[in-house]
């Protein structure tokens, strides 16, 4: 039996000052419910921007002979 790690694809997305804390709320919502993401970090600095970083996992399909 072979083991498999896990892949992920990772995306950074920075969110300015003037978007509400319900709007990155329903964005986020958004990208989960239709793109499969999910949060994985958020940080949120001094004059207001955030950095959010979100992952999806990559399936591959094995190669049948």
């Amino acid at each position: 039996m072979s083991t498999r790690t896990v892949e992920y694809e990772v995306e950074r997305v920075r969110l300015g000052r003037h978007l509400s804390r319900g709007a990155v709320r329903q964005l986020l919502t958004d990208h989960a419910e239709y793109g499969g993401w999910e949060l994985t970090r958020l940080r949120r600095y001094r004059d207001g921007t955030r950095d959010v970083w979100i992952r999806r996992r990559i399936i591959r399909v094995p190669a049948t002979v």
